[in-house]
This record gives C-alpha cells, structure tokens and sequence, in this order.
C-alpha cells in the first residue's frame, strides 16, 4: 500500500512538499496520524522511524515558491503532480494508492494523479485522507518534517521568518522588514499571493510619496 500527501499549501513563504510512503501495515509505526494532530517533536521521531526502516519506501517531491509563482501553473495542477512525482519514486505496476485529495472533488483529483504517476496503479483519492488512512497519515507527516526542515534553514539565513503563512505576524513583519530594506521580495516568497502582492503596492505608493 502507498499514502501520498502534501504540506504547505497555503503559505507565503517557502515550498509546498509532497510525500509519498510505500509499506506493508506493520511496518508504520504505532501512533502515526494526521501530521497537525502530532507534536513538532513527534513528527520528527516518526519521520525518522518511515526513513530508517528498510522496510519502508519513501518519495518526496518539492515544490518551489518559483514554480508556484509562474503564471503558466495553478495551486491545483501543481498539487497533482507533487503527489505524482512522490508516487513515482516508489510506486510499481499494480499497487495501491490512497491519496489525499486536493481537489473539491476528490475523484477527478485522483483520475488526474493517476495519470501522471509513472507506473500502471490502483488510485484512489479521499478528502481528509490523511485522518482515515495510516499509510496517507505518515506521508502527511513525513511532507511536514521535511517542509519544516526547510522553514528552519530560511530562518538561519534570514532570521526568523515565522511559519511561513500568512496569518503569521512574524511572517507578515519578516516580509515587510525584507522589502522595506532591499525594495524586493526574498526568493523564498510567493511573489504571486496577494500578501506579498499588496506588500510591494504598499512600498511603491511609499515610495512614490518620498519622491
């Protein structure tokens, strides 16, 4: 059986990441769920177990904020082929795939993963996949730890950027701090959502006022 999932969405800053876990049943470890029902710190251990079991196969497909970024793309599409690359990874003809849909509906989303994962399997596709399914709930966590992995290294470049979503006033002051200094966005940002978009309004009518 493979899970496949993805974290990070939403955020403004940073990738999304998708994961998929390829294992027989006894191979997850006791405890796994839905990555936002777990601690950092449990996340982390469990993530550790599904990567150090031989028995256990792991994919991971990252999406940069660059990709996210070009108009040619959508949230959607992107979502679809994370998931597929992730399967790809560890997926062989005639297994079975649950995955949790990121689409409203939930049969199309995976009709469309399905066929773009590269080997001939068994899809199916559930929203909130990630609670009923221990295979999806581990790749869920496993698309966290290493989405937060990569929050914690844009902290050690910049400081700190927060959580990365918008909501964040950590994130939020973080942008605004960036582009008060260097009249830019930083790489990591989403320069096509609407936080960074109204940010850079707001520094060019400054802008134009000081001039």
């Amino acid at each position: 059986m493979i899970g496949a999932d993805e974290a990070g969405k939403g955020p403004v800053l940073g990738p999304m990441v998708a994961a998929a876990v390829r294992a027989p049943d006894a191979a997850l470890p006791d405890g796994v769920d839905d990555s936002k029902r777990l601690s950092a710190t449990r996340r982390r251990e469990l993530a550790d177990r599904l990567r150090g079991d031989d028995a256990v196969d792991v994919g991971v497909a990252v999406v940069t904020p660059a990709r996210i970024d070009d108009p040619e793309t959508d949230m959607n599409g992107l979502t679809v082929a994370a998931q597929a690359e992730a399967i790809t990874a560890v997926a062989a003809d005639g297994e079975s795939v649950v995955v949790d849909a990121g689409d409203v509906d939930a049969e199309r989303f995976g009709r469309r993963v399905r066929e773009a994962v590269g080997a001939a399997v068994e899809m199916r596709a559930e929203h909130r996949a990630d609670e009923n399914h221990a295979h999806v709930a581990a790749a869920s966590v496993v698309a966290k730890v290493e989405r937060d992995t990569r929050i914690a290294a844009l902290t050690e470049a910049y400081g700190d950027v927060g959580s990365g979503y918008p909501s964040d006033g950590t994130t939020r002051e973080f942008l605004r701090e960036y582009v008060r200094e260097h009249g830019i966005l930083p790489d990591c940002a989403r320069k096509s959502w609407s936080t960074c978009a109204d940010l850079m309004a707001a520094h060019e009518q400054s802008s134009l006022g000081d001039f």
